[in-house]
């Protein structure tokens, strides 16, 4: 008769090898897989309001529809951001399987701030259970609102149409003359062949 510490081993692979079949198989069926992102931009109007662009992509990376999709994004708070242009919740009706949504709004904001948001909440309904699933978009970096900054400095295309011509000549000179100066491999090698 074998000893209980001998069969232990055994039973413990057994019962991985169990739990391994059944989350394979759970895995395997047919079931939306929501992904969402939010990202945010800020403007600058004018020294006094600074508007924040939101947009939310919402996609279905499973392998089946999600019905009753509803995204919904409350975490501004109305002390900070004066008005929102646009509605922060939307829904549709159903997602398809490796489909895409998108939602945007903009809000204004008068106060100066780093502003620390929320990430958006997306409930839909899978066919075969009963109750509201839930996912979440991505998390938002701190938002620095109103914040002074250095001006980014940009190629000034005013300055090409004003001596993009010039610039253009003096580089086709010099081509030339690096063309007319410069020996070409086939004259040096002749010298070569000639002095020896």
């Amino acid at each position: 008769m074998a000893s209980p510490s001998k069969n232990a081993p055994l039973k413990v692979v057994a019962l991985l090898l169990a739990l391994l079949s059944i989350s394979a198989t759970a895995f395997a069926s047919d079931s939306p897989f929501i992904v969402s992102h939010k990202k945010v931009a800020l403007q600058k109007l004018n020294p006094a309001t600074e508007r924040v662009s939101v947009v939310i992509d919402v996609y279905n990376r499973g392998s089946a529809t999600a019905y009753d999709v509803s995204l919904t994004d409350d975490s501004w708070s109305h002390d900070v951001f004066d008005s929102i242009i646009g509605n922060t919740s939307k829904s549709w009706d159903k997602l398809d399987a490796g489909s895409l949504v998108s939602h945007s709004f903009d809000l204004d904001s008068r106060v100066k701030t780093i502003y620390y948001g929320a990430p958006a909440l997306i409930t839909f309904r899978v066919p075969m259970k009963a109750n509201l699933q839930e996912a979440y978009s991505t998390p938002i970096l701190p938002l620095d609102v109103l914040a002074d900054r250095a001006p980014q400095k940009t190629f000034d295309l005013s300055l090409l149409a004003k001596y993009g011509s010039q610039i253009s000549v003096i580089a086709i000179v010099a081509a030339f003359a690096h063309l007319i100066a410069a020996p070409s491999k086939s004259s040096t090698a002749k010298l070569n062949n000639k002095r020896h």
